[in-house]
């Protein structure tokens, strides 16, 4: 029996379009035609940019670890003076301030000398920006090979800092206890800073902040809504460390600390507004949707749930949701960064109404999403 040839697929004309664009030959004219070389030149640059991006991203983490910035923050000094007050060879510190130079954090002086730019100033100046950024080299060593991460072969290291994403490992041992709270502490200022300006708590009369570490994000709501009391429920060797920082904060009378495990417990009953700050994207889609399943049963109806964490982009792919967080979360092992509308659909599923996600001031810290308990069961 004679075979047919196989016919090569079709070529459609995005794919015709891409060849001409990926032609040496085309690339090379293009460079020397006066109405596209400028973009020829952008859309390069915009690429190398990406292939020295690991390199930018060591120069920021040496920038950070030698405290840079800091020595930086009351005017500019020389390449020498810095070398010598970080003990690295004259040399080499130049390559590394310089290297700043072109990511745009730091600036070159006309007497010679470095000093901050707008952008270095905040990097100084953000609460837990420089923790973050040594945290990294946690998550830089899992991604050493990005083929065997993205294929699900690798053992991350994330896993094993974050224990009480799992359940394993971290209960009962204080030290990382310590270890989690003091990085979720750092992340969360300004997760609560940029949640309160997109949220209204006034009404509320009981506020749970459920996986609220050492309540961080209580502190600041408590402050926003002065006459509200306060639940924070998280496991008990987490909480621990609350209780001090709720006293300094003279809050101890209006937070009541709950310990316990949303995995296995109920949620404590008597808030009229719960709060999910950064937790979500830690969990896969099961436990997410037991847990909001529990938020709904602990709210009276006309109660309010405030979800708040980076979001992924959806069809409009985000760096930090998607380049940035899906990747994070894929380290750990456990959860994912979803859109606005996945979380919508999973608060939906839960029996909430009215679910909306109202922009935020900064999407790269955080994005919101308020849910609304129906007011009786006539409403369902």
């Amino acid at each position: 029996m004679t075979q047919r040839p196989v016919r090569p697929p079709r070529v459609g004309l995005a794919g015709r379009l891409n060849r001409l664009l990926a032609s040496p030959r085309f690339q090379s004219m293009a460079a020397g035609m006066p109405l596209v070389r400028r973009l020829v030149r952008r859309d390069g640059e915009a690429l190398f940019d990406l292939v020295a991006g690991f390199c930018k991203s060591q120069s920021l983490m040496a920038l950070v670890a030698l405290r840079i910035p800091d020595m930086l923050l009351d005017g500019p000094l020389s390449s020498g003076r810095l070398a010598a007050r970080c003990a690295v060879p004259p040399e080499r510190m130049d390559v590394l301030l310089r290297a700043n130079v072109a990511s745009r954090l730091l600036k070159i002086t006309r007497a010679g000398e470095f000093a901050l730019t707008r952008q270095g100033a905040a990097l100084a100046g953000v609460p837990g920006l420089r923790e973050m950024i040594l945290h990294h080299e946690v998550l830089y060593r899992d991604l050493a090979d990005p083929v065997a991460f993205f294929r699900g072969e690798t053992k991350t290291e994330l896993a094993d800092f974050w224990p009480y994403v799992f359940g394993a490992g971290g209960q009962g041992d204080p030290a990382l206890a310590a270890r989690y709270s003091a990085l979720m502490e750092q992340s969360q200022r300004l997760a609560a800073e940029d949640t309160l300006a997109a949220v209204d708590l006034r009404g509320t009369c009981v506020l749970m902040d459920v996986g609220g570490g050492t309540g961080a994000f209580l502190r600041a709501a408590c402050a926003a809504a002065p006459k509200a009391q306060a639940i924070l429920f998280d496991l008990p060797e987490v909480v621990e460390a609350a209780t001090p920082r709720l006293a300094e904060a003279g809050l101890d009378a209006r937070v009541r600390i709950a310990p316990g495990s949303f995995r296995t417990d109920s949620l404590p009953q008597g808030a009229d507004t719960i709060s999910l700050i950064r937790v979500l994207y830690d969990h896969a889609d099961a436990t997410v949707a037991d847990l909001l399943a529990k938020v709904h049963a602990a709210l009276p109806p006309g109660g309010t749930l405030i979800v708040s964490e980076p979001m992924t982009g959806g069809a409009r792919a985000s760096v930090p949701g998607d380049g940035y967080f899906a990747l994070y979360t894929m380290a750990m092992r456990t959860g994912k960064a979803r859109t606005a509308g996945q979380i919508t659909d999973l608060c939906r599923a839960a029996g909430f109404a009215e679910v909306r996600a109202p922009a935020t001031r900064r999407p790269f810290v955080t994005s919101v999403v308020i849910a609304r308990k129906c007011q009786s069961k006539l409403t369902d």
